[in-house]
């Protein structure tokens, strides 16, 4: 029976009539990432890079979250054809790379993805859930039609080439990072510094001028406010276990003594 995958990051950012805000499931859990997919937001991350998540978790959390009106991303953990082929034959449609700093290490990621003679990426689709075992018409033949990537920007190099990574054909669209990218200007852990903000809408300004959607990282509300209004088309303002771990640290604020008092009983 002939199957059909859901359009991919780019076409539904295509057609989007709002900036896509989304989060992050970083926990590795398929019930976390299933209760995110709930939540009315446009996109999740799943993030591979800094989590616990291995092959196995993150087919568990698409499986978990395809049932819901959310675009699921996963950002793999390097720039390596081998692990992009793994992943987008678990049926991820929508790849983050991160640390791309220059066009050939974007052009390297768009041939990850890609089959022969576009690109490096290898043929096991009769084996993999990424065409269904198959049952996609034409996977081999249309797979860059079902998938998309994004690259991340998150280095002072970076920024000085960002209008040539946005040029390369098949990225399409660049997610900035200002973790890595503060730590990359000499301000780690300064994300909101002028000077990082500023290189965040140095990145903007080129990737707009070059056609392409420009997404950042953003848990700051005043930052991902300030980004939204400076026409960011994309962007993540929280992730699962940080929500988790500021949500406990309110109840632990609000319920338990830090004066030597007795706990209260209820």
């Amino acid at each position: 029976m002939p199957l059909r995958l859901d359009p991919s990051f780019r076409e539904q950012l295509a057609g989007a009539d709002h900036p896509f805000v989304g989060m992050w499931v970083c926990s590795g859990s398929p019930l976390l990432a299933e209760v995110a997919a709930g939540s009315g937001l446009d996109w999740l991350l799943i993030d591979m890079e800094h989590s616990a998540n291995t092959l196995e978790s993150v087919l568990l959390q698409l499986q978990a979250v395809a049932a819901y009106p959310i675009v699921p991303l996963v950002r793999v953990p390097s720039n390596d054809a081998v692990a992009i082929k793994q992943i987008l034959d678990l049926g991820a449609q929508n790849l983050i790379v991160p640390m791309v700093s220059s066009a050939d290490e974007a052009r390297a990621a768009v041939a990850a993805t890609r089959y022969p003679p576009a690109g490096v990426r290898g043929v096991g689709s009769a084996l993999a859930r990424s065409a269904r075992w198959n049952r996609v018409d034409r996977y081999l033949q249309e797979s860059a039609q079902h998938t998309s990537l994004t690259v991340q920007i998150e280095t002072a190099a970076g920024v000085e080439a960002a209008a040539e990574i946005a040029a390369v054909d098949g990225v399409d669209a660049v997610f900035v990072g200002p973790s890595d990218l503060s730590a990359s200007m000499g301000l780690l852990g300064q994300q909101t510094h002028p000077d990082v903000t500023a290189a965040v809408s140095a990145v903007f300004a080129a990737v707009t001028a070059a056609g392409k959607p420009v997404g950042v990282n953003a848990f700051d509300p005043a930052a991902a406010d300030a980004y939204l209004a400076a026409g960011a088309d994309f962007v993540a303002v929280g992730a699962d276990v940080a929500l988790l771990a500021r949500a406990s640290e309110a109840l632990a604020a609000r319920f338990t003594p830090t004066d030597g008092s007795t706990r209260a009983s209820y």
